[in-house]
């Protein structure tokens, strides 16, 4: 039995979330049936954590089991012939055993992208936030230092989150800018439930805070 670790990319807009979900489209099932139609074996594919309807991934990991005989060098493109073009392996690899893309995972990072302009973008739309009011980058900065560490996060997740412990570690919180374009970036052990949109939210209120008022006659003044 060989344990094979994929890297994907994936444009989660069409999707309903990572996870299995009966009569909704999923990319935990779409690729799953991509590698049932290559090696004629139904798998389990396991994800370093499942990401929620609309969320794009650029290094999501995910392991499977499987007997199939595939050179390694030739199963991303295998697996990439059977999938639609909104989802990408980027690599796959043999891993030990008793590798597990959850349960292995030291730490992830989500990153939301916004636009500040006034206008925003059409061919990006798709991939960041339009917010034609001028943040405040360097409130975000300072807000965001104080997600950094081990808290109880239970006031930042949504209902329905199952995890019996609310308090997660973030090591690294930051917000930058290049451009027109604020980042939002969080790296931690792991995330609750929408856990993160929370944050971004919360940390846009921080920006929009002193400019509520702001036309765009002011925004560069």
């Amino acid at each position: 039995m060989r344990n094979i670790k994929l890297t994907i990319e994936y444009d989660g807009k069409e999707f309903n979330g990572w996870q299995k979900q009966p009569n909704k489209l999923n990319i935990q099932g779409t690729i799953e049936k991509a590698i049932e139609s290559i090696t004629g074996e139904t798998v389990e594919l396991y994800a370093s954590g499942r990401t929620d309807s609309g969320v794009h991934a650029i290094g999501q990991v995910a392991n499977f089991k499987t007997n199939s005989y595939i050179p390694i060098d030739k199963m991303a493109v295998a697996i990439n012939s059977k999938l639609k073009k909104s989802i990408v392996i980027k690599e796959a690899e043999e891993v030990d055993e008793n590798f597990h893309s959850r349960l292995s995972c030291k730490r992830k990072t989500y990153r939301y992208i916004i636009n500040n302009s006034y206008n925003g973008t059409a061919i990006y739309r798709k991939l960041e936030y339009h917010i034609p009011m001028k943040l405040n980058v360097e409130e975000m900065k300072k807000a965001a230092k104080y997600f950094e560490g081990e808290h109880d996060f239970k006031a930042f997740k949504a209902s329905g989150t199952s995890s019996k412990s609310s308090v997660r570690t973030i090591y690294n919180a930051k917000v930058y800018s290049i451009d027109e374009r604020i980042f939002i970036e969080l790296t931690g052990s792991g995330f609750l439930y929408n856990m993160v949109r929370i944050i971004a939210g919360t940390l846009v209120d921080v920006g929009l805070r002193k400019n509520k008022t702001r036309r765009y006659t002011k925004y560069n003044k």
